[in-house]
């Protein structure tokens, strides 16, 4: 069972019909309980950082750290893999879950000199794909992905993909069992499938 988190932010309806598509049995939740006896989890998310507070009012922040600890597997999508860092310069007094070091930033008004519109909307590539990443099993570097956002994770050791957009930032995230994508698979065609399909099949 894929506990898929509510938080009242995330696009729910996309993220599970894909889910289903491929054979998942899924559970939309706000419960702790849920989410300690989960066998995997997934977070999506769609709009302003400061919505993840209500992950920590509803003591799901906790809970998503006591399943990850014990080995669960878990996806942030979005918003949900910004909240896997510290947190984001969206949303100063909101924490992130701090399991990757870093904050978010909003993308720089000016690159190179020239004006940089934002969000980040529409179809981009993955590039540095991690050789041996699960989360990425099957996706060859150059492979497009559709985002739409205004914060980017850093770089650094946990990222598995790149994406070059006012300069490089993570696109996917991976370390162990956690695991995030800045882009929407859900809405990202054979490759956003394959990306989810990999996850549905972690043991």
């Amino acid at each position: 069972m894929i506990q898929v988190i509510d938080y009242k932010a995330g696009n729910l309806t996309s993220v599970v019909k894909a889910l289903q598509f491929l054979g998942a049995e899924t559970h939309v939740t706000q419960s702790p309980e849920d989410v300690r006896a989960a066998e995997k989890i997934v977070l999506p998310g769609v709009g302003h950082f400061r919505a993840t507070q209500l992950l920590h009012d509803l003591q799901l922040t906790e809970a998503t750290r006591e399943a990850i600890a014990r080995g669960v597997p878990f996806l942030g999508i979005c918003v949900g893999l910004q909240w896997l860092y510290e947190g984001s310069t969206e949303a100063e007094s909101t924490d992130g879950l701090c399991h990757y070091g870093g904050r978010c930033e909003r993308f720089p008004a000016v690159f190179e000199g020239a004006e940089l519109k934002s969000p980040h909307v529409g179809w981009n590539s993955l590039e540095d794909v991690r050789e041996g990443s699960r989360l990425l099993r099957g996706v060859a570097p150059g492979s497009f992905v559709y985002y739409t956002h205004s914060w980017r994770a850093p770089v650094d050791a946990d990222t598995a993909a790149t994406t070059f957009y006012g300069g490089p930032f993570t696109a996917a995230v991976e370390r162990g069992n956690v695991m995030g994508v800045q882009f929407h698979p859900e809405k990202s065609g054979e490759t956003g499938l394959q990306i989810l399909r990999n996850f549905v099949e972690l043991a």
